[in-house]
């Protein structure tokens, strides 16, 4: 199997790059191809939004390219997600995608239009504690479908996604069908009333109303509130989704971490 890197939205950091070629190094199922625009510096992002365009484009028409694997998240491929979605080729559609984070807004539209995604590690997490078990379980997955890359609890048709990324694409060209779906969600780096606030606005979303349950994964690195807040992830969760109707499925294990696992996303006919 072929697999191409791109950066739709952060550089991929060179250390990241290498100690990931080692890894696919020592296997014999894969090869792995790293764009060179995933090096690229402009401002925040891993080269102008045209340079990150072009890149996802062409390792997307590219016969020889059987999995797109996106570097990293941060913040940038909403920029340049629609643009990218636009008269999506057959090829396209067959290459299997994978990402998590802000990749949340290319996979959702990808889905949307038929591609296979699934929610996993990136190359980037190599620089994690663990990191070296998070890229071997993504290429696990990529490669032979290994089942004990996945979520351990999945129980039906899911979606994941990080939950800022989620609230923002709802209501957007990007927006999935979640019908019938689990929808587990995670989040990094934010205040637990931002949080609260958030799941405001996605149990409000008559799409999000449709999934079969919610389920909640890590929620990490939470700053601090000038007064307690006085809740937590789980229970603000909960909350939201007893108040809209959506069933709460309990903890999830994915989250912003090399702990994070695999959630394939339905296939079009599911």
């Amino acid at each position: 199997m072929r697999i191409a890197v791109v950066a739709p939205s952060c550089p991929l950091k060179r250390e990241a790059a290498d100690a990931v070629q080692r890894i696919v190094a020592a296997r014999d199922d894969c090869e792995l191809a790293i764009h060179p625009q995933c090096f690229l510096s402009e401002g925040h992002f891993a080269g102008p939004d045209e340079a990150r365009l072009a890149a996802l484009r062409e390792v997307m028409v590219d016969p020889a390219v059987d999995a797109v694997w996106f570097a990293r998240g941060g913040y940038g491929s909403n920029r340049i997600a629609e643009a990218t979605l636009a008269e999506l080729s057959a090829g396209a559609r067959a290459k299997t995608y994978m990402g998590y984070s802000d990749a949340g807004f290319l996979m959702a539209g990808l889905h949307k239009a038929g591609a296979a995604v699934a929610w996993g590690p990136m190359p980037q997490d190599v620089l994690r504690n663990g990191g070296e078990g998070a890229v071997t379980r993504a290429l696990d997955w990529l490669v032979r479908k290994d089942a004990a890359a996945l979520e351990p609890d999945l129980s039906g048709p899911a979606m994941a996604f990080n939950l800022t990324v989620l609230s923002n694409l709802l209501g957007t060209p990007l927006e999935p069908d979640f019908a019938g779906a689990e929808l587990l969600l995670e989040d990094v780096g934010e205040h637990l009333y931002r949080i609260d606030r958030t799941m405001f606005h996605v149990t409000a979303s008559e799409a999000v109303q449709k999934v079969r349950q919610i389920r909640l994964g890590r929620v990490a690195d939470i700053l601090p509130n000038d007064v307690e807040f006085g809740s937590d992830g789980v229970a603000i969760v909960a909350d939201w989704c007893r108040r809209s109707g959506i069933p709460f499925g309990g903890q999830a294990d994915i989250g912003h971490d090399a702990a994070n696992k695999v959630v394939p996303f339905p296939s079009a006919s599911a």
